[in-house]
């Protein structure tokens, strides 16, 4: 199995859009004056006659996406995740989601990865946002190689789709790289115990829990949920019935994200124990992304502890 490389996801993504220009006829790339932040400046040397920077107007961006994909083009937005998923809001729903047109809107600097930059640039909430949108589809892919299968599988698909990206280079998790597929979650971990269900970043720190689980004599089940709408109910289930207990893992506001759509498959069809981690509905400081995550309750430490939790729920069940 070879190694992967340490990278960035907003790399990644001026990759896969630069190798995808001669496969998807009407691409046209749009940026709102960040474009060496999300690395677009890439595709706009490769291809400068398809890409557009219109100037810090992430409203406009969006409009102008949305009349592009009204002509039959394939427009691919970027910009920071809380600029797009908030400044953004109103085009995204009433001119893209609404009349369900072909936009791809890539959300760059999700969760605490803005870091220094401070929680006016700190997207904590943009999972929820988008997620209790009509019409929209949300991928948070876990590292680098899961990026570009994301973005490969959002150009793919006809209709809005959002695509949550990490600014910083991340833990890779996939040795190699597995078809992407839109609806689905995936197991990466083996385990009877419990469940820790991860998404975006999350899914590495999850997995080093479940090592540190099993030192200790517990067997902990890791699946990366990196569709997050719509959201495999199946291997949820499936999860619960076989280890009767789940843990949510994710870089995001405990209200409106993974937690709450897992409860939401859950409550409804396999009861079980479950605790969920993830920001407790709080701003952070400006600050190093890691240490800000590890600050505010996503560290190992803390899906260790979800783990101890559930389990003691789960035997006094």
């Amino acid at each position: 199995m070879r190694a992967v490389e340490k990278l960035a996801m907003r790399d990644a993504c001026a990759q896969v859009l630069v190798d995808c220009f001669d496969e998807v006829p009407g691409l046209v790339v749009l940026d709102a004056d960040v474009s060496k932040s999300t690395r677009s400046a890439e595709f706009a040397r490769a291809h400068p006659e398809r890409f557009l920077n219109v100037g810090i107007a992430e409203q406009n961006m969006v409009s102008i996406a949305a009349g592009l994909a009204a002509a039959g083009m394939v427009p691919v937005v970027n910009t920071f995740s809380m600029l797009l998923s908030m400044r953004a809001l109103d085009q995204i729903r009433q001119s893209v989601a609404y009349p369900k047109l072909n936009v791809k809107l890539m959300g760059h600097y999700g969760g605490y990865s803005a870091g220094p930059e401070g929680p006016t640039h700190h997207a904590v909430e943009d999972l929820g946002i988008i997620r209790s949108i009509p019409h929209t589809t949300l991928l948070v892919p876990c590292d680098a190689t899961e990026a570009r299968g994301a973005i490969r599988a959002a150009l793919a698909f006809d209709g809005p789709v959002y695509v949550r990206l990490c600014r910083n280079p991340v833990p890779p998790v996939l040795a190699e790289p597995r078809p992407f597929e839109i609806g689905r979650g995936y197991e990466v971990r083996s385990g009877g115990d419990l469940t820790i269900v991860a998404t975006g970043v999350m899914v590495a720190r999850g997995l080093e829990a479940a090592e540190i689980l099993a030192s200790r004599g517990l067997d902990a089940r890791v699946v990366a949920m990196s569709s997050l709408k719509p959201i495999d109910g199946a291997i949820l289930e499936k999860a619960a019935r076989e280890t009767g207990a789940i843990v949510t893992a994710e870089e995001h506001n405990v209200y409106g994200g993974l937690g709450s759509a897992v409860a939401e498959v859950l409550v409804e069809t396999v009861p079980v124990p479950m605790v969920r981690v993830g920001i407790k509905d709080c701003f952070a400081e400006s600050g190093d992304y890691f240490e800000l995550m590890d600050r505010y309750g996503l560290s190992v430490g803390d899906v260790v502890v979800a783990a101890e939790r559930v389990l003691e729920r789960k035997m006094r069940g």
